[in-house]
């Protein structure tokens, strides 16, 4: 990972939407190019609020194909993301190889829009590199982002949860293993979720694992049992 220092990090988290979901901002001061992380529900406020800070949007960073994240049809409505972002401003999708094709059924967009990527590519943004993680569980592509002590975490790891596994394309023991990869980082990153669904924004690892009880599960037969499997 670059060692930029932490204070030319741009890192912003704002709440979208009725389902409380949390799209962010993460870039460079030094260059002011910043990528959007699940864009979704009213894309000409998130643009609006890019230009007023004087920053160039370079990219969107796709945490899972679901609509709420990023756009498309759900619960007999459309929600605004991915595609109308394009549309507006035309920058390249990041998302995980399992992912992709889910992605493209759900916002209509084309492979000329994505770039595929694995677990343990980068992304440089200006100065700032970012780090994707394949966190396969809640869908088989969901991917989460390292930026310096920060983890994106879209709806693998809430700070007191983890993403729904009877889904279609979800995985419980998938989700195990990527929560046990989580919980491996170190104690004082600094976890930022994919919905406003606690009291607290943000906590340290080491806070959502002591709150969290679906981290305090060590084996996998444990975890069948908390699941109901």
């Amino acid at each position: 990972m670059k060692t930029t220092p932490a204070d030319q990090l741009i890192l912003e988290q704002i709440e979208i939407g009725p389902m409380q979901n949390f799209t962010y901002l993460v870039g460079s001061k030094q260059t002011r190019e910043v990528v959007i992380v699940d864009p979704a529900w009213d894309i000409d406020a998130l643009l609006d609020h890019v230009a007023e800070l004087d920053y160039q949007l370079v990219g969107a960073l796709v945490t899972h194909y679901h609509p709420d994240h990023i756009g498309g049809a759900f619960a007999n409505h459309e929600i605004e993301g991915l595609a109308e972002l394009i549309a507006k401003k035309p920058v390249r999708s990041y998302a995980h190889k399992l992912e992709v094709d889910g992605v493209k059924k759900i916002t209509g967009l084309s492979d000329s829009d994505l770039r595929a990527v694995e677990s343990g590519d980068t992304l440089s943004i200006g100065d700032i590199e970012v780090e994707f993680l394949h966190t396969p569980g809640h869908t088989p592509g969901s991917q989460c982002f390292r930026v310096k002590n920060t983890l994106v975490s879209g709806d693998t790891l809430f700070i007191n949860g983890c993403g729904r596994v009877d889904l279609p394309g979800s995985n419980p023991d998938d989700m195990f293993r990527s929560l046990q990869h989580l919980c491996s980082l170190p104690d004082e990153t600094i976890l930022l979720p994919g919905h406003n669904y606690s009291n607290v924004p943000t906590a340290t690892l080491a806070e959502t694992k002591a709150q969290n009880s679906y981290l305090q599960v060590k084996d996998l037969a444990g975890w069948r049992g908390l699941m109901g499997h």
